[in-house]
């Protein structure tokens, strides 16, 4: 691991540079295998003469209920979206409460019933889970965890991987971005900013269904904590060659525009949970924006780059005066528990 620190930080769970190397530099380096070292969002397994896609993740997001949604449905969504973004159709879903004593039953209940109707509304099954309650400031107030699991569509198994990605290729996005991380962040620290903005929580997988059906795409990831910088980070290194972004062609929200621009944030790092990076071919691009567009979470829809010779490894943003900066992964410590 590139840190030095002999303890965990809030970092290592930022989505960005400490927590890869605390994944490869600790749990890799025990757990490997070759399903694992894909290091996709859902592994994808062969069961017999089929292949399913398997996903586990959990949710500690501070606070539990923010504009836009609850920690409820960001489980739902949150496993949904690393189902749909391997190319499979999400199926079942398991559920895990970790309760603090005294945690108020209503509002339990508020989660519990967002999170049955995101999943009924996904199309999934609710089909198992555990429950377990701990002393009173040994947690802090609930935390989740999900495990997901879908079927693989054949034609779609390699979109995880990342195969075939060639200069020229464009780089899609299907709305606005950093809406989760900044409402979150406001809804959190109390700035009373006055905005409407909202987080993007929504399950793509209807979405990206549609678009696969109708479209050849490369590569997808739902670009969460670290943000679409950190995913197009880890996608130059992996296929070694250059990402060029176009700052004019970002679809930002005025209100995350603004807030980003108070606290000194950038919003290619701000979280998102609504969202899809998808490389395709250029030719193909206008047959998927068209698609995205006429889904009511594909609104505002945008190419905002592509895939370059120059620079391999790196991300590069050009900026609307002409300039051009690289952007990093996100280094550490951000927004943490922003899911």
């Amino acid at each position: 691991m590139k840190h030095n620190e002999n303890k965990i930080m809030l970092g290592h769970g930022s989505g960005g540079r400490m927590m890869h190397d605390l994944i490869s530099g600790l749990f890799l380096k025990h757990f490997s295998n070759s399903i694992l070292q894909q290091q996709t969002d859902s592994a994808i397994l062969n069961i017999g003469t089929s292949e399913i896609a398997f996903t586990t993740d959990s949710f500690v997001i501070d606070p539990l209920f923010f504009p836009g949604g609850n920690i409820g449905k960001l489980a739902v969504c949150g496993t949904m979206n690393d189902l749909a973004v391997s190319g499979a159709e999400p199926l079942y879903i398991s559920v895990s409460f970790i309760l603090e004593e005294g945690f108020p039953l209503n509002e339990l209940e508020v989660i519990v019933e967002s999170l049955a109707a995101e999943a009924k509304k996904a199309g999934v099954l609710i089909v198992t889970g555990d429950t377990k309650v701990v002393n009173k400031g040994k947690c802090d107030k609930v935390f989740i965890n999900t495990a997901g699991i879908g079927r693989m569509r054949p034609e779609n198994n390699q979109i995880c991987k990342a195969i075939g990605i060639e200069p020229g290729d464009v780089i899609i996005v299907n709305g606005t971005i950093g809406d989760h991380g900044m409402a979150v962040m406001n809804a959190r620290e109390s700035f009373n900013f006055k905005t409407s903005v909202e987080s993007d929580c929504a399950s793509l997988n209807h979405l990206i269904g549609e678009v696969l059906e109708k479209n050849a795409v490369k590569f997808m990831r739902d670009p969460t904590r670290g943000g679409v910088a950190t995913v197009l980070n880890e996608l130059a290194e992996k296929i070694h060659l250059g990402i060029e972004i176009d700052e004019s062609a970002l679809p930002i929200n005025n209100g995350v525009k603004a807030m980003c621009e108070l606290l000194g944030f950038d919003p290619l790092h701000i979280a998102n949970e609504g969202k899809v990076l998808i490389v395709a071919k250029e030719n193909d691009a206008k047959s998927i924006l068209e698609t995205l567009i006429n889904n009511e979470l594909g609104l505002q829809s945008a190419i905002i780059g592509r895939v370059v010779n120059e620079h391999p490894g790196k991300v590069v943003l050009k900026n609307e005066t002409g300039g051009r900066r690289i952007v990093d992964s996100l280094a550490g410590e951000q927004l943490p528990r922003i899911c």
